[in-house]
């Protein structure tokens, strides 16, 4: 390709809350994971070792949040999920078996015994290991994998503790560098939230740039002069890269976006809800009506009618699709080009988990995307963040306002009547862990264990999921128990180390569930640390 009038960037954020219930035989919200593994991480493993053999220069950056990367690795769950998509396969060929007399629904039901067996061979071909995927594919360096915080801290509402704010940063850094034997570049904050002085941590810790939503940085000191279409440089030395609404909206509006098309999958639409009870229950979690991943229609249009599923009619939309992003990003790019002084760079970031698990064609959008790039156009050209600033190491600088990409652009969604009680336990508990760090600093042998795991608890109980789901009013009773566990379990914790009384059977048995970061420092949390 000749020189470029600009570049795109685009960024899938990959993020699950740490669910593992080995209490259980099976959990209901152990099929987050699942279902993503199935309908998303895998599906975009297939995509990009396609693009890889086929040689196609593409650029996708990704973040893969800790809880996620520790879920991935965790023996305990792999053995699940083999038992999940085992379960799965044997649905679909009862369903193959059903609809034998149902053509159009067979074409269906045999498209996901298909996808479940090509599923199970790539886990099974890394031995389960679906973080040694994305490490092949990000040493090529046409995928760049970024850092994100511990446990997906909302950090602007945690930022009254720095402390906590730096902790969450500090151990997701670690994590990655485990995960991924390398120092990150690109750290995602959690729901793209910022508050001024969160950018001197991430400094502290070797990190190079961050994303903000659109008026995060519009709203800026000073105002960029080139919008949100070249990042700014905070004098931290870190840069922060805004979203792009108009690529945005393509994708993610509920009006406008792709994934409502009338020919696309239905998502809600499962065999879960439709079929025999008696049929379909040993494949229900406790016996409860729900999503098995098999649905036979698509969106057809609003009301409640839904005509049945046709892949190809799907995939041939999903190029359509495809090509008028790029067509699209043509116009916006030729547009910028002639209106700026450095080629204007369109950065669109989304959740990773609409692609697949909620738009099913999602993954098929984004293969035609990178072919159509590299082939069909040369007006601009694939890029990730770090190699941007790589290449234009200089520019303006600046701090971006506070602000997130939630609903309403700040903190409303995680600070609402309906979760605002959690913050002045979650602040009291990140005092405390503060104080016990500082005295206890050298804490060795049962103590320092005590330790390690009061500041696991603490994390886990700071998680944004909670207060989401909270405000969404979806899984509330779930994410109150987390939350309180947690928290409760913390404050045994703190009364045990405040009298060296540590209750060690009690202390092995959260160390076995909830097992999250086990090289986990406490001492982040001193004062003076870092």
């Amino acid at each position: 390709m000749p020189q470029p009038l600009g570049y795109l960037s685009i960024v899938l954020h990959a993020h699950l809350p740490y669910v593992r219930h080995p209490e259980k035989a099976k959990c209901l919200e152990e099929l987050w994971l699942m279902e993503a593994i199935t309908e998303t991480y895998i599906p975009l493993i297939w995509v990009l070792e396609g693009l890889l053999h086929d040689g196609v220069d593409f650029r996708l950056a990704m973040s893969i949040t800790p809880t996620l990367a520790s879920m991935l690795a965790d023996d305990f769950l792999q053995r699940r999920y083999i038992k999940h998509i085992n379960d799965l396969q044997e649905l679909a060929a009862k369903e193959v078996k059903r609809t034998r007399h149902q053509p159009r629904l067979q074409t269906v039901a045999l498209m996901y015994l298909e996808h479940f067996q090509a599923a199970q061979n790539l886990f099974e071909k890394y031995h389960g290991r679906l973080l040694d995927a994305f490490r092949h594919i990000a040493r090529t360096g046409k995928l760049e994998i970024l850092a994100s915080a511990a446990t997906h801290g909302y950090l602007p509402l945690l930022s009254i503790n720095p402390k906590a704010v730096e902790a969450q940063i500090a151990v997701g850094v670690a994590t990655y560098k485990r995960d991924f034997g390398r120092d990150p570049e690109g750290f995602w904050l959690p729901e793209c939230g910022f508050v001024p002085g969160i950018e001197q941590i991430l400094a502290r810790y070797g990190i190079r740039y961050f994303l903000t939503d659109s008026h995060g940085l519009i709203h800026g000191e000073p105002k960029p002069l080139s919008s949100v279409y070249a990042p700014i440089y905070t004098p931290a030395k870190v840069a922060a890269f805004g979203r792009d609404w108009e690529s945005s909206k393509q994708v993610w509006s509920a009006t406008e976006g792709y994934p409502g098309d009338y020919y696309y999958r239905d998502f809600y639409r499962d065999i879960g809800f439709d079929l025999d009870y008696d049929y379909i229950r040993p494949y229900l979690v406790e016996g409860i009506r729900g999503f098995t991943g098999i649905k036979y229609h698509r969106i057809t249009g609003p009301t409640g009618h839904k005509e049945i599923y046709d892949p190809d009619i799907a995939r041939e939309r999903a190029a359509e699709h495809g090509g008028n992003f790029m067509f699209n990003r043509e116009l916006q790019i030729r547009h910028l080009a002639s209106q700026m002084t450095r080629p204007p760079l369109v950065v669109a970031p989304y959740d990773a988990e609409l692609f697949g698990h909620w738009w099913h064609e999602g993954p098929k959008w984004l293969d035609y995307l990178f072919r159509k790039t590299a082939y069909d156009q040369n007006v601009f050209a694939m890029i990730t963040p770090g190699e941007y600033l790589k290449r234009y190491p200089q520019g303006q600088i600046g701090i971006p306002s506070e602000s997130s990409w939630g609903s309403g652009g700040y903190h409303e969604v995680w600070l609402d009547r309906s979760n605002t009680w959690i913050y002045r336990h979650l602040h009291k508990a990140a005092d405390r862990m503060g104080d016990m760090a500082s005295k206890h600093r050298h804490a060795t042998g049962t103590l320092r264990r005590a330790l390690n795991q009061a500041a696991r608890e603490l994390l886990l109980a700071q998680a944004s999921d909670w207060a989401f789901i909270m405000k969404t009013d979806t899984m509330v009773e779930y994410a109150i128990s987390r939350t309180k566990t947690h928290l409760v379990n913390f404050i045994a914790l703190h009364e045990e180390v405040s009298k060296q009384q540590i209750n060690e059977a009690k202390l092995q048995e959260l160390e076995s569930h909830n097992n999250i970061f086990p090289e986990l420092d406490f001492a982040i949390y001193a004062h003076g640390a870092g």
